[in-house]
């Protein structure tokens, strides 16, 4: 970009015809531009009123005004006046980006008379005064008229529209206030083409069946609601029909208004509407010549209607990612002989395969059935992936000789690939993985393949045997046959395979060393991934191409010895799990590295870590954890000013943290556990990296307080300052961490942090971490953004803890065990709602545990032992269900699950909670015991008095009582006799 004022030397430029600064940023447009007058192309950016002077450029044909500002909402262009635009005899093509009108009176414009086009982009427009003439200087030649995202009024798009009746072209979409109901497209006769906003028109679409040399039309809605749509004749001459956004009601297909058809239509392309089937259908049959069929991510209220049957001019049909449709696919689609492309993918389709029509991309399930010899004789794409197609591989693709792709990755076909796949002489691309296939593939599988680019054959049980000296008939683009059988042996046809851009050939049971030869194939190649191997020896410094290699993935081998310098030029390396042992040729050989991502995590690489890491300035992710470094982190880390992760832990590192670490203020996830580093936690981190998602300074030697300022870091998920020698009071200004206090926007499953590729490019890495949950260390990634995490554990660490810290209410752990806390647990603890796991163990905690205990649902892990709590365990339906060893070392505290009861207790029955909120005051009992014997003995001596009056005072209700005691002492006797009787007999038997 060039900026400050237009020199003055381009006067000199006398003969200049084509004069193009967009992109620039000049503060005025000097006079003298108007005397190069021999310009007819002119692309200028204007940074404030449109200079009048440019109207001497009478020989302009093409004249672009673009904004300083470059539009998108910046209109920093204003137009004064408009008068110099008549001035322009042979000007064609007219365009204004970004610019301000508001100011000038639009009926003063007058059209220059050879105008053809006329583009009008993000600009302010004033309303038009309607009692002006329509436009006065109608233009004949004006053919092309172009209006999109301007503010504007609809009275001055109908001036515009007035301005021309030969209007072949006509692109509508703004921001428009006013009544659409006025403009008159239907007068526009010589409209060819015509894309609408909806907002641009009424819902009637009545004046569409005037335009009879009408071609293509596109109609969509920028709402979020969809536009309803009143259907009119489809005009004569369209060939290419487009809706978006649309809502397409039900209509009477038998009615004689839908009984036009249209011979001319070919291409019917409908996004993102929601349509009834009848109106497909009556789509469907309005053009006997349809070539071309499109319905994407569409609501479709009905089934597929089943209305191919005379559609042989059908080339191309793609239905994918609409909801609703029903689950059958017609079969009447069998019956298209020209299809060369047909995809249905994503729509929910249920059923088997029918037998006419074989192709799916949905949720198809059964066998593969391709019968009939005239089924698809031109198919040149089959794409049936990602369905639940199973059994055998058909073993007759041979009816498809024009087949050029065959796609089927994501079934569950089983059994061999059969030899008669060779027979496809056509074949460029074929993907079967990720299926069930087994058995052997040799050569004679590819015999007549010559033309084949692209092969996948990855995720099978298939073996691949080639004789040593086999050359393929084929050159291949992209191979993956990761998770295929192919060693032990290095498989040495690859070396035909010079146009080789994607090789993946992970997991394949290759041992041995790389050959020497593979230097050919490197040179073009793009993504190489031979991880989960036994490959072994050195890696060769192979030629890889900069600004092309992307992926190289050399992880869970056994290579060995130092890291070539060619491959710092690949985007993303992974070489965790070998045996590598050097870096520094790797990282100081080569300057200008490209690599954005590096992972060397579990190698051997030991001693001091080089400081050359400016070479490799695009770094965005570093893993180097479980190796054998050691000594000071060097400096030039902090160069890294693109670095986003930075994983180091479990080294052997010591000193501090270097200080030019605070430059790398894009750093979301910092890792240097398990080290030995030293010193105070540098305050620098809550001052600079603000950014931080993930803090990790576990198992150090830091010691003195924790900084304040990492209160600062309101993006925090995870701090784990867990053993070290911290000392000083827990911060008061915790409830900071927005992000542990609130839910801030949808919550992913993982952390991802981008990085910057290349001057515009940008990538993104999933973390790994390693997380010490509910006292067992585990390693997480896909779940990791889920969690919030306060680790201050096993520190020095004195004083009580902060009542602000029961406002992180989206925390899910919290450990502050084995430290030196004390005063009482916060009462309004129980507002920690998510919590998980609490470990609040071997402090000198004091005073009651707090009754806001028994709101908390979520609590999976506690521990709270070896305190000095007192009092009785809080009744609730989880905290009785922990283990005792929860709770023990506290000598006076009691209650389940501790001790059955608590001193004092005059019932075993355990109190009952109380309603008393966390405000209230912890002191005395849960429940008032003096209440519930007051009430025990006036219920008692309520019920005795009243039976024992009543039968004192009452003879009738008195004689009554007693008949039925000696009734019922009479039968029981009775009953006792007869049993007695019966036992004595079967006793003697």
């Amino acid at each position: 970009m060039i900026g400050g004022e237009i020199g003055h030397s381009l006067v000199e430029l006398k003969y200049l015809k084509h004069l193009d600064l967009r992109g620039n940023y000049f503060t005025r447009i000097p006079k003298f531009i108007a005397s190069l007058k021999r310009l007819s192309h002119l692309d200028l950016p204007v940074n404030g009123a449109i200079p009048s002077h440019l109207g001497n450029l009478t020989k302009l044909q093409f004249l672009n005004l673009e904004s300083g500002g470059g539009g998108g909402g910046d209109q920093l262009m204003t137009a004064d006046n408009l008068e110099w635009l008549s001035h322009f005899p042979s000007l064609r093509f007219l365009k204004f980006y970004g610019a301000n009108f508001t100011k000038a009176s639009l009926q003063s414009f007058r059209m220059p008379p050879s105008l053809a086009s006329l583009e009008l982009l993000d600009c302010l427009f004033p309303q038009v005064d309607t009692s002006f003439p329509s436009y006065p200087n109608s233009s004949d030649s004006l053919t092309s008229l172009v209006m999109l995202d301007n503010t504007v009024h609809s009275t001055t798009i109908n001036w515009l529209l007035n301005s021309s009746s030969n209007l072949v072209g006509l692109r509508l979409s703004n921001f428009m206030t006013g009544d659409a109901s006025h403009f008159q497209l239907g007068k526009l006769t010589k409209l060819k083409f015509l894309d609408l906003d909806a907002q641009m028109i009424a819902d009637n679409l009545e004046w569409l069946s005037h335009l009879s040399s009408l071609r293509h039309f596109t109609l969509h809605s920028s709402s979020s609601t969809n536009f309803a749509v009143r259907y009119p004749k489809i005009p004569p001459s369209l060939s290419s029909l487009e809706l978006s956004g649309c809502q397409l009601l039900e209509i009477d297909i038998l009615s004689s208004f839908y009984a036009n058809s249209s011979n001319s239509l070919t291409t019917l392309q409908l996004y993102r509407n929601t349509i009834h089937s009848t109106v497909l259908t009556w789509l469907l049959n309005s053009s006997a010549n349809l070539v071309n069929l499109t319905l994407h991510y569409n609501s479709i209220h009905g089934s597929l209607p089943n209305s191919f049957q005379k559609m042989n001019s059908l080339i191309h049909v793609e239905i994918s990612s609409n909801d609703g449709l029903g689950n059958q696919i017609p079969k009447s689609l069998g019956n298209v002989t020209n299809l060369r492309k047909l995809v249905l993918s994503d729509i929910n389709l249920t059923g088997t395969t029918p037998r006419d029509l074989d192709l799916g991309g949905n949720q198809l399930h059964g066998g593969l059935i391709l019968e009939g010899d005239k089924t698809f004789p031109s198919l040149r794409e089959l794409d049936l992936s990602y369905n639940l197609l199973e059994g055998f591989f058909p073993i007759c693709l041979s009816r498809f000789p024009k087949l050029v792709i065959l796609g089927l990755t994501g079934n569950r076909l089983t059994g061999p690939l059969p030899e008669s796949i060779g027979e496809l002489h056509n074949l460029e691309s074929l993907d079967i993985s990720s299926s069930s296939l087994s058995g052997v593939v040799s050569e004679v599988h590819f015999q007549k393949l010559s033309k084949l680019k692209f092969l996948y054959l990855s995720s099978n049980n298939l073996t691949l045997s080639f004789n040593s000296n086999w050359i393929p008939p084929f050159q291949l683009i992209s191979l993956s046959l990761s998770s295929c059988k192919l060693g032990p042996q290095f498989p040495s046809w690859l070396h035909t395979q010079l146009n080789l851009s994607n090789l993946f050939i992970s997991n394949s049971g290759i041992s041995g060393a790389i050959p020497n030869w593979f230097s050919d194939l490197t040179i073009k190649l793009e993504y190489l991934l031979l991880s989960s191997n036994l490959m072994n020896g050195t890696f060769p410094n192979f030629p890889f191409t900069s600004n092309l290699i992307q992926v190289v993935d050399l992880s869970s081998n056994q290579f060995h010895g130092s890291i070539p310098p060619s491959l710092s030029n690949a985007i993303g390396l992974h070489l965790s799990n070998n045996k590598f042992s050097e870096l520094k040729s790797f990282l100081c050989d080569q300057k200008d590295g490209a690599t954005g991502f590096l992972d060397l995590s579990n190698n051997l690489l030991s001693g001091s870590l080089p400081d050359c890491w400016w070479n490799l300035k695009e770094l965005g992710v570093l893993i180097l954890e479980s190796n054998e470094l050691s000594g000071v982190i060097p400096g030039s880390i902090g160069l890294l000013y693109q670095i986003a992760h930075l994983n180091l832990r479990n080294n052997s590192f010591s000193g501090s943290l270097p200080s030019l670490l605070k430059n790398c203020t894009s750093l979301e996830v910092l890792d240097v556990g398990g080290n030995h580093l030293e010193g105070e936690i540098p305050t620098w981190i809550g001052e600079s990296l603000t950014e931080l998602v993930f803090l990790r300074l576990k198992s150090n030697r830091f010691l003195g307080s924790i900084p304040l300022n990492l209160c600062n870091l309101q993006l925090l998920q995870i701090i784990d300052l867990s053993l070290n020698h911290l000392s000083g009071e827990i911060p008061s200004c915790i409830n900071n961490y927005t992000s542990m206090v609130q839910v801030t926007g949808d919550r992913d499953n993982y952390i991802s942090v981008d990085f910057h590729v290349g001057s515009d490019g940008m990538s993104n890495s999933l973390t790994t971490a390693l997380i010490t949950w509910k006292g067992v260390e585990y390693t997480y990634k896909e779940i990791l953004g889920l969690l919030r995490i306060v680790d201050l554990s096993c520190n020095r660490l004195i004083g009580e803890i902060p009542e602000e810290l029961a406002s992180l209410a989206e925390l899910n752990q919290l450990n502050l065990s084995r430290n030196n806390l004390s005063g009482v647990i916060p009462k309004k603890i129980g507002m920690l709602s998510k919590i998980e796991s609490l470990d609040l163990s071997h402090n000198k905690l004091s005073g009651k545990i707090p009754t806001s205990f028994a709101q908390v649902s979520t609590l999976d892990y506690l521990d709270l032992s070896d305190n000095q709590l007192s009092g009785r365990i809080p009744t609730s339906t989880q905290l009785q269900s922990f283990n005792a060893s929860a709770y023990t070392g506290n000598l006076q505290l009691c209650g389940q699950p501790l001790t059955p009861t608590c001193p004092g207790d005059e019932t075993s029955e355990g109190p009952m909670i109380s309603d008393e909120s966390y405000d209230d005051d912890d002191s005395g009992e849960w429940y008032d015991m003096s209440w519930l014997r007051m009430g025990i003995g006036a219920g008692f001596a309520v019920g005795f008095c009243g039976v024992c009056a009543n039968l004192l005072l009452n003879t009738t209700w008195r004689l009554a009582y007693f008949r039925f005691l000696d009734g019922m002492g009479d039968w029981l006797y009775v009953i006792i006799l007869v049993k007695w009787a019966k036992l004595k007999r079967s006793l003697s038997t």
